[in-house]
């Protein structure tokens, strides 16, 4: 006679759940789990309590322990919303070394741990602000630019020729952060660096506003040097 063994799926409780947290917590002789933890020495997957009970906060809430954040379960609007921030203090495309406090809340291998790369975390923050019907990060960003950031100084004249960091940034959110030469952007050329540039060049009566700005890579912006298309390249 064969012995097949066929286990069903044993449903896992709450209870379970808990009580194995709470089992590598003392395990660890800490207060509190991370996820990268809990994946380490956790009898179930990380993601099982996440579904469970909506977000790791909550079931360190629930286990009596205090709330671990790390590069995995900070929420990913959050992130993208930090590096439009940076992007905007900085008034170009944050890089690696630019991803440290006090001008980011968050550090690079926070992005790497997250996202797996930094420029995919790039790629993703784009993706994301690039949806018509998604402006919760851009939402976001605007809290924190607004209690961190000097308000804007009126770039809708021609007595000022410096573009304002909200308003660098708003071009590259209305053109799609891609160049509007040569239609490279970070999602296809990872590294580029992006500018914004005076169509009508200001030393030839061009303004400082929507109308006369536009996003250029750094070769195109460079190359174009200080013609004035209207005139220049007809």
């Amino acid at each position: 006679m064969e012995f097949k063994l066929n286990l069903k799926n044993i449903p896992i409780s709450n209870d379970d759940i808990i009580n194995d947290l709470r089992r590598v917590a003392l395990l660890l002789n800490l207060n509190t789990v991370t996820i990268e933890q809990y994946n380490i020495h956790g009898k179930f997957n990380s993601s099982t309590v996440q579904r469970r009970y909506r977000s790791w906060f909550k079931a360190m809430e629930l286990a009596g322990l205090e709330n671990a954040r790390s590069g995995f379960d900070i929420d990913d609007k959050l992130l993208l919303a930090n590096i439009a921030d940076v992007w905007i203090k900085l008034g170009k495309q944050p890089n690696v070394k630019d991803m440290k406090k006090p001008l980011s809340n968050y550090g690079a291998s926070t992005y790497s741990r997250h996202f797996g790369t930094w420029n995919n975390a790039l790629i993703q923050f784009i993706k994301t602000v690039q949806k018509n019907n998604d402006d919760t990060v851009l939402e976001v960003a605007q809290q924190l630019i607004d209690e961190q950031s000097e308000s804007p100084k009126n770039t809708n004249t021609k007595e000022s020729r410096t573009i304002s960091l909200r308003l660098r940034f708003s071009i590259f959110l209305r053109d799609g952060f891609r160049c509007q030469s040569c239609g490279k952007s970070p999602v296809t050329h990872p590294g580029i660096e992006l500018h914004c540039d005076h169509i009508i060049p200001w030393s030839k009566g061009g303004k400082t506003n929507l109308d006369n700005l536009r996003t250029l890579c750094s070769n195109c912006n460079l190359g174009k040097g200080n013609m004035d298309e209207s005139k220049d390249w007809i």
